[in-house]
């Protein structure tokens, strides 16, 4: 499965500390049914045991949906189930050669803060870049702000789609409309919401606009 960028539009990043009692697999496809059109399963503290169990339920609904479903930094993981694919940090790509281990096939997306950055993921085989924070964020505690002028950058720098990703909300989305992404990946602004497909819905309207 290749990355096309039109997967990209909507990109949904799990995380289990919005769940209020639901399991993972509903509010996951609650947000599906609302349209996001691509998933990355990020998951800090489970144990593996359950990590695989999970990732292989997630990857079966998204197959439903024709979905990309992509493992956040378990290379080892995304090779057992068989994921779509992985999303990697900086030195998880330079630590090694994560497209040799996956094949040719799968997805490989990496996240970048500079145009030196995504264009050498480029040439180690990347095929998107995640790009931030470009708001500020309260999810990841090292998460440093990337300017609209270096997004926009790093777009024309490589031939690759290039996702936003940080602090990115229905309200604020609009700001990006310019820079060159092909989507955005949030975390709580679909699944911090009380009507997660209702937050997808709205949340796909706005990021067709802004990359159109």
């Amino acid at each position: 499965m290749k990355c096309d960028k039109k997967d990209l539009l909507v990109y949904a990043v799990t995380d289990r500390h919005w769940l209020n009692g639901r399991t993972l697999y509903e509010v996951v496809k609650e947000s599906l049914d609302g349209g996001v059109t691509f998933l990355q399963l990020r998951e800090k503290d489970l144990d593996e045991e359950n990590f695989l169990k999970e990732a292989i339920e997630l990857k079966e609904l998204c197959k439903e949906y024709k979905v990309p479903f992509v493992i956040n930094d378990n290379v080892d993981i995304a090779i057992k189930m068989d994921a779509d694919g992985v999303h990697v940090g900086q030195s998880d790509m330079e630590a090694g050669d994560v497209r040799a281990k996956l094949g040719p096939d799968k997805i490989i997306g990496v996240s970048a803060q500079t145009v030196e950055q995504a264009i050498l993921a480029e040439q180690r085989g990347a095929d998107y870049l995640g790009v931030g924070a470009v708001f500020p964020t309260g999810s990841k505690d090292d998460a440093d702000d990337v300017s609209h002028e270096t997004l926009k950058a790093i777009c024309e720098a490589v031939s690759i789609p290039v996702v936003a990703i940080g602090g990115i909300t229905l309200e604020n989305t609009p700001q990006l409309k310019g820079s060159g992404i092909c989507g955005v990946a949030v975390i709580s602004a679909i699944y911090a919401k009380e009507d997660i497909r209702k937050a997808s819905e709205d949340l796909k309207k706005v990021v067709e606009e802004v990359v159109s």
